[in-house]
């Protein structure tokens, strides 16, 4: 009786966990206010289902050497995903098929827009800081410490969010703000980016070498910028600020500073993105309405529940009490699906909708296999309990062997395909490993809880 009790309370437990992350609003409002609230997530839909804009760019990578490609395709993805992210799209992806790039961006209809958005080749440039705004910066700072009647080094930051609160000291947030004006020393001066590490502290440093004419630049510029910070811009956003301790001469310097080495090979990276620059060019576009990804998605539902609706009469129809308990397995099963696709952030699409109402056939079909061989053995003479562990015993090498089957299709289609059919391969993969947790732990705890000796030796049953 306590095992049954347990089975039945983690079900139940189970059930819970899940509808508390499939409605979290809902939770939330019925709870105290001094209960603690839960983390609301929200389904991410594709451009099949949302709508969008779809674009694919050819990268040129003739003139690049073949162990650095790899690398070039990585950085150009990661500055299409910076520049896109600078105007707060959320869930728009940048994938890297061999030499092109695919650029999906959910919500984005104006497709002259997500063009504008992404741009062309990234621009590598070097910034002083301005004199003229320096001296504005300086006027603020008296300002402030006249009206607070403290010098610079005592004036905490509350301070500041009083000088705010008052709106005595106009345009005051100019103090905070580092101001940089171009030099003409820009990524076509750089010839190379490097990370060594420093054999008496062992810390990073980056190595930049300047060409000719960049050498004779940067010459001019630190010689002018001694003690004052010189920045590195990448289309337009501060890669790095450094201080310039001497000038330098030879075209060759040293970047060190408190950053760990990881991060010092992405600000290399970065660097040489922009020195030598990938071209990269638009060969595809595409406009996906958000009416129709509505439509289809309605359809893709009501073709879900239909056809769960029928597997679950069938199941009842033929293995009757053991069907019904494989019926409350699948709908847990769906519970836990739908919940992973919310903590994971899986983007749902048509086709990954598609591989979601697949995987609960497949999830049922793996319950065939144990109630079927549930049912020789009773008919051998097995008690109930008996008759349930060897049904798992012997139908877990089919089943095993069928979703492996799978796994291994749907990691095929995962590599080798689009991203609009790639969405039924990461639902098909979710979907598999949930039924095999779902019939091997959430339905052999049921199936022990609900049969007994009694129950059994009634055949309508």
């Amino acid at each position: 009786m306590k095992e049954k009790i347990t089975a039945i309370l983690f079900v139940f437990l189970v059930i819970f966990l899940c509808g508390v992350i499939i409605f979290p609003k809902q939770f939330n409002e019925k709870t105290p206010e001094s209960f603690p609230k839960v983390k609301e997530f929200s389904f991410n839909l594709g451009l099949d289902l949302e709508g969008g804009a779809y674009l694919l760019y050819q990268a040129d990578l003739e003139d690049v050497p073949g162990g650095e490609k790899e690398e070039r395709m990585e950085g150009l993805r990661d500055l299409i995903e910076k520049r896109i992210n600078l105007y707060g799209i959320a869930e728009s992806s940048v994938r890297i098929r061999e030499d092109r790039l695919e650029v999906e961006i959910p919500g984005q209809h104006d497709l002259e827009e997500a063009i504008k958005i992404i741009g062309e080749t990234p621009f590598l440039d070097f910034r002083e800081t301005s004199e003229e705004k320096e001296a504005i910066k300086e006027e603020k700072w008296k300002e402030i410490e006249e009206y607070l009647g403290k010098e610079r080094d005592e004036i905490t930051f509350q301070d500041l969010l009083d000088v705010e609160e008052s709106g005595e000291i106009e345009e005051w947030e100019v103090i905070t703000t580092p101001h940089y004006e171009l030099t003409g020393l820009t990524g076509r001066h750089l010839e190379d980016a490097s990370v060594v590490i420093n054999q008496l502290t062992q810390k990073p440093l980056i190595t930049l070498e300047f060409n000719e004419e960049g050498a004779t630049l940067f010459e001019e510029i630190t010689d002018r910028n001694v003690g004052k910070p010189l920045a590195t811009f990448l289309d337009g956003i501060i890669l790095q600020e450094a201080v310039v301790q001497e000038k330098i001469t030879g075209g060759k310097a040293q970047i060190s500073g408190d950053f760990s080495a990881e991060e010092a090979y992405a600000t290399a990276r970065d660097l040489r993105i922009g020195a030598l620059p990938v071209p990269i060019s638009l060969v595809s576009q595409q406009s996906i309405g958000p009416e129709l990804g509505a439509t289809v998605l309605d359809l893709a539902v009501k073709a879900g529940l239909i056809g769960a609706t029928l597997v679950s009469i069938f199941m009842i129809l033929v293995y009757r009490l053991s069907g019904l308990v494989s019926v409350i397995s699948l709908f847990v099963y769906t519970l836990l699906v739908i919940s992973l696709f919310k903590i994971i952030g899986v983007t749902l699409t048509l086709s990954g909708i598609a591989g979601f109402i697949l995987s609960i056939g497949m999830a049922i079909d793996a319950n065939v296999l144990v109630l079927s061989r549930m049912k020789e053995e009773m008919k051998k003479g097995s008690d109930i309990r008996k008759s349930i562990e060897e049904s798992y015993l012997k139908a877990w090498s089919s089943i095993r062997d069928g979703n492996i089957t799978t796994l291994i299709v749907a990691l095929v289609i995962f590599f080798i395909t689009t991203s609009f059919v790639r969405g039924f391969a990461v639902v098909l993969i979710l979907g598999i490993l949930v039924s095999i947790f779902s019939v091997m732990i959430i339905n052999r705890a049921l199936l022990r809880a609900f049969f007994c000796e009694k129950i059994s030796k009634k055949i309508w049953v």
